[in-house]
């Protein structure tokens, strides 16, 4: 009981295999699997059965070795223990169960085994129901499990090869090891390992137990699991690898200010410091040299803004700053999109027109590889994908899923997009990486009038020729032909006549000649120009632009014009959003005409 107490394993092995008593008790009815279960010694578990230990004997307090080993919450000790005759139904004097007492540590997964050892415990205690696991086969398991060494050599000894021995020498041999069976269940275990074998046994089954135990009872299934490496099924091809990160940029190439401060993407945001009871928008001050509240109003905070988030709100002020500041117009955040995707997402012209004149990438792509064309189309936004396309905007850029701005124009239901589109020259015969062309997008967005405009486009389109043989010289489907980035328009040469004007001006202009240091100095000195002041004037805050209030009624007109007069209420969508919530709205009303 020491021994187990401490946990030293070899010296209870060798105490048993010298003949120690295993079921021996103390004043308190404490046993030694009751120390082995409070300290949670597992292996000694396993030896103190194999020697025929009676695992649910009953303390003076009531606990069995299952209360204990609940209160420490070891999971293989109260498995073990709820498989090898402890009851787990029993309540000690405190009345708690070993489950109660697991529930109040916390050890939700010994309660969970403790749970398992209970409903088999009530369903093999009926009369009627009988036990596949019955007390002797589980001691003859532990008990060959801890003599497997001995029991290997006996059986080398006498192995007709291939680890079979006869019926008689493997009766001997367990007689012979003091096996823990009677002449009746032997008699068991010779009819369960000889079917097939016409009197012969197979060691190694007889030691993995696996004939007449089930495989949960088996002390191999408290070894760790190994992972089962996944086999390539024959005929799948293999996982494609993308061209980029999806979701998010790796941290290592996000760019960081070389004072250490935000990335890149991060602007700082511009706003008046000024006297709100002297000026505002409405009434800005007419010059630098009236606005002096610069001098006595604290200046805000240095604040910091996404540069998406600025163009959505058409914030040209904090943009033009943040590019005068060196931030590179076409950065992007970690979602790879730049600021010219956001515009065109949500369709802000101004500050698409403001983004191009800075010279902004109209072919980059987002994490998804959609181009500001995709977003624009998407948005339903005809002008913006007209403008972009003047700027040499891929017409048939390819997503990541093979989608192009044609068919994300005819997700968001703008009739007035896909015919810019299409008057543009875009193909309507690529399909997708899902094998769907335009007209297959159309019809499964149900929209009757983009059906019919691309049903009418593909009917126009000249057959490919046949072939000797029948063949068809080309398919139908076909993928992009990559186009080029448009070249940076070279600087224009000057005109003859301004280039005649500025030799003139060459020649009018008369050439310094070249004067004495000294003279020079001189000449200055008399003429007082080295006593001059300094006196320009730099204001100390410069009142930034903001638009007045008509400008803001006009703008707000404008977006009313752009988006309906929905735009200005807070559960507004955009075109993709909004038709596809008319469609499922259609759908779930039972009201399918709305649908086409």
């Amino acid at each position: 009981m020491e021994a187990a107490r401490e946990g030293a394993l070899e010296v209870v092995r060798s105490i048993l295999e010298k003949g120690g008593d295993v079921n021996a008790i103390d004043n308190q009815r404490y046993h030694a699997v009751h120390f082995a279960a409070k300290g949670g010694f597992f292996e000694i578990l396993k030896v103190l059965s194999a020697y025929k230990g009676d695992m649910g004997i009953i303390a003076m307090d009531g606990n069995t070795a299952l209360h204990l080993a609940a209160s420490g919450g070891f999971v293989d000790c109260c498995k073990f223990l709820g498989q090898r005759g402890c009851d787990p139904t029993w309540k000690n004097i405190q009345t708690l169960t070993p489950k109660a007492i697991a529930k109040e540590g916390g050890f939700k997964a010994a309660m969970k085994e403790i749970g398992k050892a209970m409903r088999l415990f009530k369903k093999y205690s009926k009369p009627s129901v009988k036990n596949p696991n019955p007390p002797w086969a589980l001691r003859l398991h532990d008990w060959s499990f801890e003599h497997q060494l001995a029991l290997r050599e006996s059986f080398a000894a006498l192995d007709k090869g291939e680890g079979i021995v006869s019926r008689a020498d493997f009766v001997e041999v367990l007689t012979e090891k003091g096996a823990p069976v009677t002449p009746e269940e032997m008699d068991n275990i010779l009819r369960l390992h000889e079917k097939g074998r016409a009197g012969d046994i197979s060691t190694e089954e007889f030691l993995k137990g696996s004939k007449y135990l089930q495989k949960n009872f088996l002390l191999s299934s408290y070894a760790p699991k190994k992972k089962k490496a996944k086999k390539g099924k024959k005929g799948k091809k293999g996982k494609r690898t993308l061209p980029m990160p999806i979701c998010t940029m790796p941290s290592h190439l996000i760019t960081r200010r070389e004072d250490g401060g935000p990335p890149n993407f991060m602007i700082e945001a511009c706003h008046n410091v000024t006297d709100v009871n002297r000026f505002d928008y409405d009434h800005p001050p007419q010059n630098p040299l009236t606005d002096d509240t610069g001098w006595y109003v604290d200046d805000q905070e240095r604040a910091y803004t996404h540069i998406n988030f600025a163009t959505k709100a058409g914030d040209l002020e904090s943009l033009k700053r943040a590019f005068e500041d060196g931030i590179s117009v076409d950065v992007k955040d970690i979602f790879y999109k730049t600021p010219l995707i956001s515009a065109c997402t949500y369709g802000n012209m101004e500050a698409v027109k403001f983004l191009l004149e800075k010279g902004a990438d109209v072919n980059s792509s987002d994490n998804f590889m959609w181009t500001p064309l995709h977003h624009a189309c998407h948005a339903g936004q005809s002008d913006i994908a007209e403008l972009l396309l003047q700027y040499g905007a891929k017409i048939d850029a390819i997503a990541l899923n093979g989608s192009t701005p044609l068919m994300r124009a005819v997700e968001s239901g703008s009739l007035d997009c896909v015919q810019t589109l299409m008057k543009s020259g875009a193909k309507v015969q690529i399909v997708n990486k899902k094998g769907q062309n335009v007209l297959d997008v159309a019809k499964a967005y149900a929209d009757y009038r983009l059906i019919d405009l691309i049903q009418a486009k593909l009917d126009s389109l000249p057959k490919p020729k046949e072939k000797k043989g029948g063949k068809m010289k080309g398919r139908m489907e076909g993928k992009a032909k990559a186009v080029s980035k448009p070249q940076t328009p070279a600087m224009p040469e000057l005109a003859p006549a301004k280039q005649e004007i500025l030799k003139s001006t060459e020649v009018l202009i008369p050439r310094k000649e070249k004067k004495s240091a000294i003279v020079h100095l001189n000449n200055l000195i008399t003429l007082g120009e080295t006593k001059k002041v300094d006196i320009t004037f730099v204001p100390k805050t410069v009142w930034i632009t903001e638009p007045s209030t008509s400008d803001r009624i006009r703008k707000r007109e404008h977006q009313r014009e752009r988006f309906t007069y929905e735009v200005d209420f807070e559960d507004f969508k955009m075109p993709f959003s909004k038709n596809l919530m008319e469609k499922s709205l259609a759908l779930v009303n039972g009201n399918p005409s709305m649908c086409i």
